[in-house]
């Protein structure tokens, strides 16, 4: 089994996790790993879950924060084992940014934080970087719900070393609409149904998306087609046809709330018959920025050089923490624009920053 040295400088200890192959699908060899390492601890009480860890720390504390990062990576491309750099600045290789390099600082700290001034649940879960119905986070929830009470959690998503507060919420659904099957060169006996969308992809190709302020932050919204489905030769008139629209809406709203308002849009577009079906929906997370943990947070993280918060953009597992009523916000090192790419790397500095930036939180 591969060992992990929590006592050894933070970016090595991520170098040490990204030479242990962690594919999703594949976590089992980096929990037993990550498992082996923090059951020595004997402040940490472990619980396991299929290639999940949860270590706490049971101090009594008036407070408890869940810091949460994901074990798994997309698939590898010539970047394992991880390298640095000849002056030692840059960790290159898979999961250097998403998100071993978040996991390494929790790590490191896990072990080190005997008695922090709040209770800590450290939470290293599986499949993060497939379909949400394997998420591990998402099954750690539904098995051990206990041990997910909490005032406030961190999910060290890479942000750069910056808090970015909340997450949009996500949502995909299929337009389809009928036509009549014809010959094309007797076009005029059907009805074509890809022509049919053309209303709709108008309005969307015009839609102005918000800028939605909340707790401070400005989220942007996004509203768009994302793919057209439609034909089944290029001699016929095509009978069906689909589109596939993602709606990124703010935190600001509930689920409910932004599937009227794309079910509204396109029914005030469409006149004609036309059938809506989901097919994905994530909520939007809350920042929770106002809330006394949060603003501790945010006044250790920019003490540490982390300048201010910001929104993010994308979205995140900090929602599930959100639909459990908990703020939450990403605070990791690395670019998020290099995760998943074949050169992926990560600033040392920033793994540093993000170490210092929760210790000095965690111990306030």
């Amino acid at each position: 089994m591969p060992h992990l040295d929590l006592a050894s400088a933070v970016e090595r200890l991520a170098a040490q996790l990204i030479d242990i192959p962690s594919v999703s699908g594949d976590e089992k060899a980096i929990a037993d790993a990550v498992e082996a390492a923090l059951s020595v601890h004997g402040h940490l009480s472990v619980t396991r879950d299929g290639d999940a860890i949860v270590a706490r720390t049971e101090t009594g504390a008036a407070e408890r924060v869940i810091i949460a990062g994901h074990l798994d990576t997309v698939p590898i491309k010539d970047n394992v084992p991880g390298r640095f750099d000849a002056d030692g600045t840059v960790l290159w290789g898979r999961g250097s940014v998403d998100m071993l390099g978040g996991v390494a600082v929790m790590l490191s700290l896990a072990a080190q934080l005997d008695a922090p001034t709040r209770d800590i649940t450290w939470v290293f879960y599986d499949h993060e970087e497939v379909v949400a119905t394997k998420n591990g986070l998402g099954r750690l929830v539904r098995n051990h719900p206990d041990l997910f009470h909490a005032d406030f959690a961190v999910l060290c998503e890479p942000t750069s070393a910056a808090i970015e507060g909340g997450c949009n919420g996500t949502l995909r659904c299929e337009i389809t609409v009928p036509g009549k099957a014809a010959h094309s060169a007797r076009a005029w006996k059907g009805i074509n149904a890809i022509h049919g969308l053309a209303p709709l992809l108008t309005v969307l190709s015009a839609y102005n998306p918000a800028a939605v302020t909340v707790d401070g932050l400005d989220y942007r919204e996004g509203l768009n087609a994302v793919a057209v489905r439609g034909g089944i030769a290029n001699n016929v008139i095509p009978d069906e046809a689909t589109l596939t629209v993602n709606y990124r809406f703010a935190p600001n709203k509930s689920l409910d709330d932004a599937k009227n308002h794309v079910e509204a849009l396109v029914a005030a577009t469409l006149t004609g018959e036309y059938s809506l079906v989901w097919t994905d929906e994530s909520a939007a997370c809350r920042p929770g920025l106002d809330a006394p943990l949060a603003l501790s947070f945010a006044a250790a993280v920019s003490a540490a050089g982390g300048g201010q918060p910001r929104a993010k953009e994308g979205w995140t597992d900090v929602s599930r923490f959100g639909e459990m009523g908990i703020p939450a916000v990403n605070y990791g090192p690395g670019d998020p624009e290099l995760a998943h790419a074949d050169q992926e790397q990560c600033a040392v500095s920033e793994i540093h920053a993000c170490r210092a930036g929760l210790e000095a939180w965690l111990t306030e």
